[in-house]
């Protein structure tokens, strides 16, 4: 699904690294936008503040619209994953695009997101687990 970056908050620690240690560069994502960089970086210290949150939409953090795209394309995606999706190899580029130019698109293609991830089959039973931590498989 794209799209539900939206709205929400991230925590420090899940962003941290792209902020100060980019793929244990020592350094910054170098896709990230400069200004929007400094910024998160006054959020976010280098180390502690782990439970301090910042909006994932920094345009329109509270409205759900199609902002969240144009940030990406402005390179103010919070989350890797998200700006991965306007990157050069992705082949949702054209997506994030045309959602950034139409709230219309988006708007009416987000339902139809929402029912096919309401109809994923999760495992159940034997064949999954309930994790106590999303990011980490249960030992």
């Amino acid at each position: 699904m794209i799209g539900a970056h939206t709205i929400g908050q991230a925590r420090c620690v899940v962003f941290r690294n792209r902020l100060y240690n980019f793929d244990n560069t020592g350094v910054a994502d170098p896709t990230l936008n400069a200004a929007y960089l400094a910024q998160l970086q006054t959020i976010c210290p280098s180390s502690g503040g782990d439970d301090t949150t910042t909006p994932l939409d920094a345009t329109t953090p509270i409205r759900f619209d199609n902002k969240y795209f144009t940030n990406l394309i402005n390179a103010k995606g919070l989350l890797t994953s998200d700006q991965e999706l306007f990157s050069s190899n992705a082949s949702t580029t054209s997506i994030v695009q045309s959602y950034s130019q139409s709230s219309q698109a988006f708007f009416a293609n987000f339902p139809k997101s929402m029912i096919a991830m309401g109809n994923v089959n999760p495992l159940t039973g034997t064949s999954g687990q309930v994790r106590a931590n999303c990011r980490i498989i249960n030992s």
